[in-house]
């Protein structure tokens, strides 16, 4: 994309006149202008390679493939934003000395980062982490009850560690949960959870109460508070130990592996979106992206002519 030849003389103009204001007027310091300068005349290179002598008649078109050559070339999206900024001071310099009229950044989207598929857990690996966890002590009761609310709830950890004993409603299989901005939502819970909940607040809870000031929250740490994320990290990291997971197992985790196995379960994507809390379904959608890598991985398991 880069040349060793000469610029046409009016990119070569407008490029050292952008560089001199930076400099003089603007007062940026050297590596500044220096990285504004790369990729100015990055962009310059590629225009006269295009036979593309001024910046003012770059078109949106041009301008939209000079950012598809740098990805084909693996300039990532980080660096490519920094690109369109560079440019985008470019423009605004050139239009206010009346070198073009049209600001062709304006219609540019800004480079977006590639979503990574979010992370789950195999129901089996989940039923096994649950299942390794010594319900023997109060504490260990009230991590199952805990690991178990956030699996069959979706929830944040910090929807988790904000839970309060009213907000379980039992007697309608719901749980209340305050998510994002203190957006409430009623989620519906299952038995084993439920289950779970009533041994820990009968027979465990009331062993971590140091005082009358709970806060009315459920799930208390050894000095009768709400537990920090820091703890809850360490019990989902101690519990995948026991269970003798070697993958690295996060909070968020038990959120995907809920929605995940309730769409491979055929679940609706609008009920699941509902049951995280999610205020636009785009956000929910990447689930189904998990959901089609299952579809494939059974494709290729079980169909007589998959592999041949």
């Amino acid at each position: 994309m880069t040349s060793a030849a000469p610029l046409p003389p009016t990119l070569h103009r407008d490029m050292h006149q952008f560089v001199q204001y930076l400099r003089l007027e603007r007062g940026l310091a050297e590596p500044t202008i220096e990285a504004y300068q790369h990729d100015v005349r990055t962009f310059a290179e590629y225009l006269a390679s295009q036979q593309i002598t001024s910046f003012a008649s770059v078109t949106l078109a041009s301008a939209r493939q000079f950012f598809v050559v740098l990805a084909e070339a693996g300039i990532g999206p980080s660096s490519r934003a920094r690109y369109l900024s560079s440019i985008k001071h470019l423009y605004r310099f050139l239009v206010g000395l009346g070198r073009s009229t049209v600001d062709v950044t304006e219609a540019l989207d800004q480079p977006r980062s590639r979503r990574h598929l979010p992370e789950a857990l195999s129901v089996e690996d989940m039923t096994a982490m649950l299942d390794a966890i010594d319900t023997s002590t109060p504490y260990g009761m009230r991590d199952r009850a805990m690991l178990e609310t956030m699996y069959a709830c979706g929830l944040r950890a910090s929807e988790t560690l904000g839970l309060r004993q009213r907000d379980i409603l039992a007697d309608i299989d719901l749980v209340r949960v305050f998510g994002k901005g203190s957006k409430e939502r009623l989620v519906p819970i299952g038995r084993s959870a439920l289950q779970w909940i009533e041994r820990y607040r009968h027979e465990a809870r009331g062993h971590l109460i140091r005082s009358a000031d709970t806060d009315d929250i459920l799930f208390l740490n050894h000095r009768g508070k709400a537990l920090s994320r820091m703890g809850l990290w360490k019990i989902i990291t101690h519990a995948a130990a026991m269970a003798g997971l070697s993958k690295h197992v996060h909070p968020h985790m038990f959120r995907h592996s809920f929605a995940t196995h309730l769409l491979e379960g055929g679940a609706d994507l609008r009920a699941v979106q509902e049951m995280l809390g999610h205020a636009d379904i785009s956000t929910t959608q990447i689930y189904t992206h998990v959901d089609r890598a299952y579809i494939k991985e059974v494709h290729t398991l079980f169909h007589p002519r998959s592999r041949s």
